[in-house]
């Protein structure tokens, strides 16, 4: 795959996938396009120690995957392993949001992880996710929605009222962040600014592609998210830079599945993409929940013969790193300032926020060298908080080799983020020679 080719399908990825279930639900389209067969957690699976190039893909909640092929002993050679998230900071639709003032019309929603919350003012806001319904037979059935058309915007305050915005300005979350969706007519009766019903009104009428659901008959729950509409662009002048929303962690989901589908089958492979890795992963489809354990237990025939399969596999997390930023260049170990486009990084710290040590860190480095791409280091400031990723979480559930790696990256948790477009590249070419 070329650069431009690979930078395209990403950017075209990303704006499909406006929440994690979009995301699961692209990455499943992509892999039986490619001849992965889907499994079922409740069935049976076909799934033996050593197979000649099955390629088999699991979800679960419609928000976390697993996709693997085997091709040889999974005793003897194990599983070569990238981890990934799906979630990524947002706001999300409260159950009883709607909020009448002024006769505007507004939604409450919830802070979802840790987000830049300056940068969602002023945007062009959408809304996606899942909805679960009854149907004109009073059967409970799900579908995803994305309304994709701006309905809503969070308009901030004039100058003119707040004359300290820009020395000093501290957001509410309760009180600052609701959408405006509409303003309602002074004749408006309740039921007109009920959600659900709204909700249910969209997905009967032919409004918006892929969001016609026309045997709804009521709106039982939903999970929703805010997202803007504006979509992914190559920027720079020399065309440097990737500017997306939700960059972490869709880079990486995409990153390692076009590296799983490129290396043929060579080798026992395997990537995972875990949803609520934003908010700690403890869920039953987050990285501290059972999924990929349970994946790999169905590998093999007894505990035993697991233990031996993880003690010869390895995982490389993906997941954004920090990138030097010229105006703030002090918040960083001044040895440790990853620049884009200088390659991937690997991620390292002491107190074990990331799962990287030199045996993995070694083995990294020489995968960058044969796939001849450079690489980087980051360690934060002493003086200063780690993250964490998914990493550490899953080193410990499983005792599996683990090394963290990311691409640099601009505006980390903002409603628009910024990437290398060559960092996406090379990291992309290091895990398809990985899996090789």
């Amino acid at each position: 795959m070329q650069d431009e080719d690979f930078v395209n399908g990403l950017l075209k990825f990303i704006k499909k996938s406006p929440t994690p279930f979009h995301a699961v639900q692209t990455m499943t389209e992509i892999l039986e396009h490619a001849g992965f067969q889907r499994l079922d957690e409740t069935e049976q699976w076909p799934v033996k120690q050593q197979q000649t190039g099955e390629r088999y893909y699991v979800t679960r909640n419609d928000s976390s995957i697993i996709a693997f092929q085997l091709n040889q002993s999974l005793l003897e050679h194990g599983l070569r392993m990238v981890g990934a998230h799906t979630d990524s900071p947002c706001l999300k639709v409260k159950p009883r949001p709607e909020i009448i003032n002024n006769h505007y019309l507004q939604l409450g929603v919830e802070v979802y992880g840790g987000a830049l919350l300056n940068p969602w003012f002023d945007r062009d806001l959408s809304l996606a996710g899942r909805i679960s319904y009854l149907n004109e037979d009073r059967q409970i059935e799900h579908q995803l929605i994305d309304l994709e058309k701006a309905i809503a915007v969070i308009p901030s305050l004039a100058i003119h009222l707040d004359r300290e915005a820009n020395d000093k300005h501290s957001i509410n979350r309760q009180k600052h962040l609701a959408p405006v969706l509409m303003k309602l007519p002074e004749s408006s009766q309740e039921e007109d600014a009920d959600f659900n019903s709204l909700l249910l009104k969209i997905v009967n009428a032919d409004l918006v592609k892929n969001t016609l659901v026309p045997n709804a008959i009521k709106v039982l729950d939903y999970e929703l998210s805010f997202y803007d509409v504006q979509p992914p662009a190559v920027v720079g002048l020399h065309d440097d830079f990737i500017a997306a929303a939700r960059l972490d962690n869709l880079l990486s989901c995409y990153t390692g599945l076009m590296a799983l589908l490129d290396n043929g089958i060579q080798q026992n492979t395997l990537l995972v993409c875990n949803d609520h890795e934003e908010v700690g992963s403890m869920s039953a489809v987050g990285a501290q929940g059972t999924f990929l354990q349970s994946v790999l237990s169905r590998f093999c025939e007894n505990e035993e013969e697991t233990s031996r399969m993880i003690a010869c596999s390895l995982m490389i997390s993906a997941d954004n790193a920090h990138g030097v930023h010229p105006n703030f260049a002090d918040k960083h170990d001044v040895n440790h300032g990853p620049i884009m486009n200088d390659g991937p990084v690997i991620k390292v710290n002491a107190n074990q926020r990331y799962a990287s040590n030199s045996e993995t860190s070694a083995m990294f480095k020489h995968l960058c060298e044969l796939a001849d791409v450079p690489v980087q280091s980051f360690v934060v400031r002493s003086d200063m908080a780690c993250g964490s990723t998914i990493g550490p979480i899953t080193a410990n559930a499983l005792g599996v080799r683990t090394v963290d790696v990311g691409v640099p990256t601009f505006a980390m948790h903002s409603i628009r983020e910024l990437a290398g477009r060559w960092d996406a590249f090379y990291l992309y070419r290091v895990l398809k020679q990985y899996f090789k």
